[in-house]
């Protein structure tokens, strides 16, 4: 019974996790809550199987994440630098496609990405640390 509502659960937050991250850069929300409402539903999942169980079945690791993370975050600040502007300039553009149609893109987006796999990274990597330890 657990571990199928703990599934379910899961789900539902990792679904609203994503909508809080693409919610950010118009709304409250973005990648700092997106990542901790994703390292809840990860660790929900990690307290209702065991820690092996769910290590093979999402085989990340979470220091590598973390450096992917500060690097598109810090990334994404240089390359504004490279055009001339301030550190972290945000640019936007409308582009419509032809079956998404009007698309708003920003340069907040990739940021936020960042800043999503450096939370989830560093939450997870904490908790599970302290968990797996034997003394």
């Amino acid at each position: 019974m657990l571990k199928t509502t703990t599934t379910i659960v899961a789900f539902i937050i990792l679904a609203f996790s994503v909508f809080l991250f693409f919610a950010g850069h118009n709304n409250p929300g973005g990648g700092f809550i997106g990542g901790l409402m994703t390292a809840a539903a990860l660790l929900l999942l990690y307290v209702a199987f065991d820690v092996k169980t769910i290590k093979r079945v999402l085989p990340f690791n979470y220091t590598t994440m973390i450096a992917v993370g500060m690097l598109i975050a810090a990334g994404t600040g240089i390359a504004s630098m490279l055009g001339g502007f301030p550190f972290l300039t945000q640019f936007d553009k409308y582009v419509t496609f032809p079956i998404l149609g009007k698309v708003h893109l920003t340069t907040a987006l990739p940021f936020d990405l960042g800043v999503y796999l450096v939370v989830v990274g560093v939450a997870l990597l904490s908790i599970l640390t302290i968990a797996e330890d034997d003394a």
